[in-house]
Formats: structure tokens, C-alpha cells, sequence
């Protein structure tokens, strides 16, 4: 059994999606846990799921991009809980930003930065004087599949994913001797408010999802949950600087092809809605 009675737990981007499973899973197994969101109805949503949780959780409305909102953050955790065990650095997206390199604009790859990598040093930066205070701790970070792969017409994002792995390893080592371990989950596609992935893949289609991902499903936001807990729990005592690629297969498998238009796809998808690019 995986438990964390005693533990506090901050997760990004906690309001819906990978990061709200993530939540809800901490606190189901016994975590103080910390959001932030920027969303003010999930802010609200989650307040009030989280409601019979009185002070063992602390919900915030703010951008992990402001650097001020984030230092007033951990100020809240150490007032509240002392200290911090577990931080995961969940907030990242495409922003739908698809199309050839040359045509990208400083503002498109300023923005993909922001949300991609640059959160991720403001948080973990601001973070770490809690996570040393407990002697040792844990830091999960959410990439993606495409940090591992090509993935056309998105090379800006799949750039910045990159860098999270690099990052991740790097900050492991640096980390090791005070005993917090720093590693990520690698997701590929999951059923997600972000990435509905049930409304873009075309229904004639539907009976082919085994045929793009060996275990014939994609990913839902308990799957990634479970990863992460996993990382982050003393199961996983001995190990830092590790991906847990948790895509189905689909990274051992597969790529992107061209269809029979010449347009780049990962799966054939209804007209205007979805990845093909």
C-alpha cells in the first residue's frame, strides 16, 4: 500500500485534468495537498471536493508564471503546513500552437516557453527551501511523449519538453545529497479537458485504437495519478533522474505518418478539430 499520512503535497495545475486526479489521489491516501490554479471555477470546483478536508488542504487561485503569486504560495504552505514533501510540477500545454517552424512568432515561442519551462523553474526555485526542510522529499514533473520523440509542426514544444527531461535529470543529481529525488511521467495522449480526445478522433475511426496504441486505450488522468504517486512514494526509494513513460506502448511503437493527403497525423481525427498537422 501507498500512503502519505504526514505528508504535504503541492500540485500545479491542480484544478482539472492530470492534475485534479493527482490531487484528489494524494488526499484520498492521506496527503495534506496544495493547489494552485488559475482557473477560477475549477478554484471553486475543487474548494468545495476538498471541502470535508478543512486545514489539510489549501486551495489557490494563481498563475505559476507570476513569480510574486508563486513566493506568496509557499509562504501560505509554510504558515499552514511547515514544510513541503512532495512537489509536482504538473502545468504544461501545447496551446494549440501547430504549424512549420518558420512561421512561428517570437510571441508563440515566448508563450510555449512560459507555460512549458519557465513556470517550472519559478515553482521548483520557490519551493525548495520547504522541500529541504523536511531532510528529504520528492519532485515529480509531467512532460510528455513528444519530449522523446519528433513531433512535426510543434518543434517549439516538443523543444521545451525536451528540456524538461534534461532539467529533470540534471536537478536530480544536484539534489541527491539532500536526499530529494527529482524525476517525470512521460504521458502520451490522455482523455483531458486540454485534449478531449474522445470528441477529435472521428467515430469511423474509434474500432482503430489498437492499432495505434498496443494497449488499446488512451491514457486517462487516474493513469498518470497512479505514476506519479508511485515516484513520488517510498516504493521509489532509489530512484531519481528517471522517465516513467506511461503511454500504453505507443512510444515503442509508433510515430507519426503521412496520410493520404500528405498531412502529418498520429491518428485520423475529425476534419479541423484535432492533431493533424
Amino acid at each position: 500500500m501507498i500512503e502519505f499520512h504526514g505528508k504535504t503535497v503541492l500540485v500545479t495545475g491542480g484544478g482539472a485534468g492530470i492534475g485534479r486526479a493527482t490531487a484528489q489521489a494524494f488526499r484520498q491516501w492521506g496527503a495534506r495537498v496544495a493547489v494552485i490554479e488559475i482557473d477560477e471555477a475549477r478554484v471553486a470546483d475543487l474548494k468545495a471536493a476538498f471541502d470535508d478536508a478543512g486545514a489539510e488542504a489549501l486551495v489557490v487561485h494563481g498563475d505559476v508564471n507570476d513569480a510574486t503569486a508563486v513566493s506568496a504560495l509557499a509562504t501560505q504552505i509554510e504558515q499552514r503546513f511547515g514544510a513541503l514533501d512532495i512537489l509536482v510540477n504538473n502545468v504544461g500545454d501545447f496551446l494549440r500552437i501547430a504549424k512549420p517552424f518558420e512561421r512561428y512568432t517570437d510571441e508563440d515561442i515566448e508563450r510555449l516557453y512560459a507555460v512549458n519551462l519557465r513556470q517550472l523553474f519559478t515553482v521548483t526555485r520557490a519551493m525548495l527551501p520547504l522541500l529541504k526542510r523536511t531532510g528529504g522529499g520528492s519532485i515529480v514533473n509531467v512532460s510528455s511523449i513528444e519530449g522523446f520523440r519528433g513531433i512535426p509542426n510543434c518543434a517549439v514544444y516538443g523543444a521545451f519538453k525536451a528540456a524538461v527531461n534534461g532539467f529533470t535529470q540534471s536537478l536530480a543529481l544536484e539534489l541527491a545529497p539532500a536526499g530529494i529525488r527529482v524525476n517525470l511521467i512521460a504521458p502520451e495522449t490522455t482523455e483531458t479537458p486540454q485534449v478531449p480526445v474522445s470528441q477529435v478522433v472521428a467515430p469511423e475511426h474509434q474500432s482503430q485504437l489498437p492499432r495505434w496504441i498496443p494497449l488499446g486505450r488512451f491514457g486517462t488522468p487516474q493513469d498518470m495519478a497512479d505514476a506519479i504517486l508511485f515516484l513520488a512514494s517510498p516504493r521509489a526509494s532509489w530512484i531519481t533522474g528517471t522517465a516513467l513513460h506511461v503511454n500504453g506502448g505507443a512510444l515503442a511503437a509508433a510515430g507519426w505518418y503521412r496520410d493520404p493527403k500528405g498531412i502529418w497525423t498520429n491518428m485520423p481525427v475529425i476534419t479541423g478539430n484535432g492533431m493533424n498537422l
